[in-house]
């Protein structure tokens, strides 16, 4: 099982997730682990009709970063930690490539 350090997301305020964690059991567990975070649904537009949502953008920046790091494309990982651990490993990597 992932252990999660809540002191470590203690400062998160806000949470960008998309339409298909709008759910009650989502809201619930979320509250129950983070009582002070608020959490923002981005949905999609109408379908047949284009416009960029700024916050949608930033939802699907971030999962285009994590398609570019192979390791992450299959789920080859034998445990969830690993997995967790990669996608860690993912962002790190991503963040000192914009400080070099």
């Amino acid at each position: 099982m992932v252990s999660l350090n809540l002191d470590a997301l203690s400062e998160v305020k806000k949470i960008l997730v998309d339409g298909g964690y709008s759910g009650k059991p989502f809201a619930d567990k979320l509250q129950s682990l983070l009582p002070d975070a608020k959490v923002e649904v981005v949905k999609r537009n109408e379908l047949h009709t284009f416009s960029v949502l700024p916050k949608r953008w930033i939802v699907e920046r971030s999962f285009g970063w994590l398609e570019k790091c192979r390791r992450l494309w299959k789920n080859c990982e034998k445990t969830l930690e690993t997995s967790l651990q990669m996608t860690i490993l993912a962002y790190v990597s991503i963040l000192l490539k914009r400080f070099h």
